[in-house]
């Protein structure tokens, strides 16, 4: 099956991942797979901008709110289902797209998840003392101190990344970042890489737009409706945070509004971070990516 090709089409959020793969799609007839995590769930639809109804009918989509956030969805568990839709789809295609910005997840489709040491009791007990004396600035500093490579990458609010991180990092007295692509997993079947990117000005003010919709498509309402469960992992991401915190009265809606954005450009800085160690990856403009990732294939 060495000659079927899995397609990875990454970026930064809001560059326009979603309408590209759907072009290109209906131009190999085939399936596209998520590999966005926060877009897994269905509760989540409006603060995580998941294709709209006519995008979902006009192409298959795989993992895109096919499950509740009371069922997260772990990268290993995500591996072994992701490649068992490839498999299938490969059946019927000689290509399959992968579209996403967890760096993570598209990483345990591409190499294989890393080996990573087994975590005591101790070390758990360690980090959750440190979680709940100082916060996430707390974890913030120790991994700044322990591997400061990863922690230009990870998304410093989401605190179970964090303590992930720390957990290893504590518990083999080695960087975490050592331990990620580590381990290469045989694929039979060969992965191209194409990353959408344009300048810093273009990407801001998409991410901006981007925003600004989610506030118009009712995202305080549905912060509403999930803030009982804010306490779920999927759940402790930009847009969803501020908004919580907004709801106990801690801040205004304008200041929220604008840290989303502030946040979500921050993301995408880490996201970029992240996509800069694909060395064999073509980098392109949104603007004419289809027809260049067609010529390129």
């Amino acid at each position: 099956m060495m000659s079927k090709k899995l397609i990875y089409i990454a970026g930064p959020t809001a560059i326009g991942k979603t309408s590209i793969a759907i072009k290109l799609a209906k131009k190999l007839s085939t399936e596209i797979i998520s590999c966005d995590s926060r877009q897994f769930y269905k509760e989540m639809a409006i603060g995580t901008a998941v294709p709209n109804k006519s995008e979902l009918n006009t192409i298959k989509h795989h993992f895109i709110q096919d499950r509740s956030i009371k069922d997260p969805l772990n990268v290993g568990d995500f591996e072994r289902l992701a490649l068992k839709v490839i498999s299938k789809i490969f059946c019927k295609s000689d290509y399959a797209l992968m579209v996403g910005g967890s760096g993570l997840y598209a990483d345990s489709i591409i190499f294989g998840l890393d080996d990573f040491p087994k975590i005591s009791i101790n070390t758990q007990n360690k980090l959750n003392i440190l979680y709940k004396e100082s916060g996430l600035k707390g974890l913030q500093q120790l991994l700044k101190e322990k591997d400061l490579e990863y922690y230009n990458t990870v998304d410093l609010n989401n605190h179970h990344r964090l303590l992930r991180a720390l957990s290893v990092c504590l518990e083999s007295n080695k960087p975490y970042s050592i331990f990620l692509g580590k381990s290469k997993s045989v694929r039979n079947f060969k992965t191209k890489i194409f990353i959408l990117h344009e300048s810093r000005e273009l990407l801001y003010k998409k991410i901006n737009l981007r925003v600004d919709q989610m506030i118009s498509n009712g995202l305080e309402g549905e912060c509403k409706s999930l803030i009982k469960l804010r306490h779920l992992r999927p759940l402790q991401t930009v847009g969803y945070n501020e908004f919580f915190s907004y709801l106990d009265g801690n801040f205004s809606r304008e200041f929220i509004i604008e840290e989303i954005k502030k946040n979500t450009r921050r993301y995408a800085k880490r996201q970029i971070t992240w996509l800069k160690k694909y060395k064999t990856a073509e980098w392109i403009n949104p603007k004419d990516a289809s027809a260049n990732i067609l010529t390129n294939l």
